[in-house]
């Protein structure tokens, strides 16, 4: 039964929309965007879309839209192409309307612990190029972390052709508790010092207005832009690798909380006492999911030391092949941590009623948690609702889509920067 609630939607490349960017569905009657903004959105999120859909979407008149387009062609934003979704006709091709993708460029990296990921996107949210450089260590301190950004940002735009003057701004996610507003990184577990203002920082370093957040938000922005929560209003993610992440969205926009660091699912406690967390606290979450967690406890079973081995992933690659192998004590380290995992996917469910939950990450590519057990343990510990057990995506994600979902946060500042309520 569990395995019917599960859609895995294959290799990277086909789980992305590719027609439009941005979330398909209305915004909440609160919307207090400018007119010419969610025109410009509206059309972004389409791909291309003629006059007079735009109106009925939007419920303005075709007149209104003729004049806020006609702007945003002059600027430059917009362009007229033919309306390659509708079929042939007699006389004059119909026309639609797109985003004119070369007229700016935002960039997007995912900083962790093993590799920094870049990708350089145009305005429609196009990936024009991607990069790639290595951690030099596991914890890093500031003077560090901006060296390799700008090591990261050199090789990006060499490999694009670009020159820094094209890119109108940066998003930059990383692992642990970010204050989005202020662009203080209090603590993560890839960087030595606490309480660091890194988005101003990094500002000053490369030249660029920069946004920073968690980077469990911003693969939860690249659903909700480019992938399966386009069309979904609720939905949550939840990514394990180094550690375990949680981004939400509630009626179509990000949720981050009152403070900024909410929806830490990882710090949550499932053990009193319990296992020690990288946090510093004991019976997180984390602290069984997580693939230190596990290599933690292959070392016990095994006996063998964990920092032998040349990094997380070789690890995980050797005890998967046990278990694979029928190794019973491999076999249930990965049972225990996916019956923790179901408690945590339960508490999600039962507090926020989701329509779909997307399980993601890197390391989701192994099998090693089953998902039909965790699946039917989850809905064992859910009071019933009088209606189907939420669904689940699995989405092997790798960092390349972390970077496009920090990019997608760059692509909002410059809209609300180009057309916002306070725009020129």
């Amino acid at each position: 039964m569990a395995s019917e609630l599960i859609r895995d939607l294959g290799s990277e490349g086909s789980k992305l929309v590719s027609s439009g960017c941005g979330p398909l569905l209305a915004l909440p009657q609160d919307d207090t965007r400018p007119l010419r903004q969610q025109v410009f959105e509206q059309v972004r999120a389409n791909g291309q879309m003629p006059r007079m859909d735009v109106a009925r979407k939007l419920n303005i008149s075709p007149g209104s839209v003729t004049t806020i387009t006609s702007d945003l062609i002059a600027r430059g934003l917009l362009q007229e192409v033919e309306d390659s979704q509708r079929g042939p006709s007699r006389g004059r091709p119909p026309i639609a309307l797109r985003v004119a993708p070369q007229s700016r460029f935002v960039v997007g990296m995912k900083l962790s612990d093993e590799r920094h990921t870049a990708v350089l996107l145009d305005l429609a949210g196009t990936i024009i190029a991607e990069a790639h450089v290595a951690s030099a260590s596991l914890r890093q301190s500031t003077e560090d972390m901006l060296t390799e950004v700008s090591s990261l940002m050199d090789r990006l735009l060499q490999k694009s052709g670009r020159v820094m003057s094209d890119i109108s701004a940066v998003g930059i996610g990383l692992p642990g508790l970010v204050d989005a507003s202020l662009g203080i990184v209090k603590w993560s577990p890839v960087m030595l010092d606490t309480d660091m203002p890194l988005r101003d920082l990094l500002s000053k370093t490369l030249g660029l207005p920069v946004s920073l957040d968690n980077d469990t938000n911003l693969l939860t922005l690249a659903e909700l832009w480019f992938g399966a929560g386009r069309g979904i209003s609720n939905f949550a993610v939840v990514t394990i690798e180094r550690g375990v992440g949680m981004g939400l969205v509630l009626n179509n926009r990000l949720f981050r909380g009152a403070l900024g660091p909410g929806m830490e699912l990882g710090h949550t406690k499932v053990q009193l006492d319990g296992a020690l967390c990288r946090c510093g606290q004991r019976g997180c979450l984390e602290a069984y999911v997580a693939d230190y967690a596990i290599i933690r406890e292959a070392g016990t079973a095994f006996e063998r030391d964990p920092r032998a081995e040349s990094s997380a992933v070789s690890m995980i690659e050797t005890l998967y092949d046990e278990a694979n192998a029928g190794n019973e004590a491999a076999l249930a380290i990965f049972n225990r941590a996916g019956r923790f995992l179901s408690v945590g996917l339960a508490n999600i469910v039962q507090l926020f009623d989701p329509e779909r939950i997307i399980l993601s990450g890197e390391r989701m590519r192994y099998d090693y948690l089953n998902v039909d057990d965790v699946l039917s343990e989850m809905n064992s510990m859910i009071l019933p609702a009088g209606r189907a057990p939420t669904p689940v995506d699995i989405h092997a994600w790798g960092g390349s889509v972390w970077a496009k979902g920090a990019a997608a946060l760059a692509l909002s500042d410059v809209t609300d920067a180009l057309l916002g309520e306070n725009a020129a």
